[in-house]
């Protein structure tokens, strides 16, 4: 089973940037994906790519985000800008849809001060 783990989270102002980078220990899925969960809610879908390139993102990082992949080096990352602190949360990677990944791994935690 591939395994998943995220990095290059931490604490930053609003209006700062991070990026996050996913190692796999195989080879990345189809069509991989960023999550994020927040305190008390649900994990939520962030953004999505292909292995073509193809991306997609949730309406609330559309313009700020971006995500991207390394296929020779089973890597995927996300670009985060103009952070604001709903962003925060703790961000995890997976395919998707992620019941066809691996488990989830332990995420890197993001939390951006006001």
């Amino acid at each position: 089973q591939v395994q998943l783990v995220e990095s290059g989270g931490g604490l930053v102002q609003a209006g700062g940037s991070l990026r996050l980078s996913c190692a796999a220990s195989g080879s990345i899925f189809n069509v991989m994906g960023w999550y994020r969960q927040a305190p008390g809610k649900q994990r939520e879908l962030v953004a999505i790519i292909t292995s073509g390139g193809s991306t997609n993102y949730a309406d609330s990082v559309k313009g700020r985000f971006t995500i991207s992949r390394d296929n020779a080096r089973n890597m995927v990352y996300l670009q985060m800008n103009s952070l604001t602190p709903e962003d925060t949360a703790v961000y995890y990677c997976n395919a998707y849809p992620s019941r066809l990944g691996g488990s989830w791994g332990q995420g890197t935690q993001v939390t951006v001060s006001s």
